[in-house]
């Protein structure tokens, strides 16, 4: 088997928004989420990753598909289509605790807490899935 170039620098490029994500969104557990600020640059965080996977996401099926591997791409796209359709959805409801939280509901902070929680998870389970995928996509037959 040797190795598809192609592949291997879809997943790179795949890989590096990820892992960025992965090591700096927990920094964000250590401090309080009612401070103004702290909650913004977290918003901005979260849409920065966003719309860097879905740029990321579309390049990789694009280049994908000119190679010819289309269950790869058929993945990669997904991938992509989550980073779109997960972002608008994502980001609405975080809107919408800060906006809660400006409005001095005390329990926003706890409830963008967990959505902190479940976009780190939700990152995790997909780099897990993108690197047990790695030998399976980077060599042909």
């Amino acid at each position: 088997m040797t190795p598809d170039p192609i592949a291997i620098a879809t997943m790179i490029i795949l890989l590096f928004p990820m892992g960025y994500f992965t090591l700096a969104s927990p920094a964000f557990l250590l401090v309080r989420l009612d401070i103004p600020p702290v909650a913004q640059l977290l918003r901005g965080m979260f849409n920065a990753h966003f719309v860097v996977m879905r740029v990321a996401g579309i390049v990789g099926t694009i280049a994908l598909l000119l190679d010819g591997r289309l269950i790869a791409a058929t993945g990669v796209g997904l991938l992509a289509a989550l980073a779109i359709w997960g972002r608008r959805r994502f980001m609405q409801r975080m809107d919408d605790q800060l906006s809660a939280r400006e409005a001095g509901d005390s329990e926003a902070p706890r409830r963008l807490r967990r959505l902190h929680w479940s976009g780190m998870l939700a990152n995790a389970v997909l780099l897990a899935a993108l690197l047990a995928s790695i030998p399976y996509i980077a060599a042909t037959a």
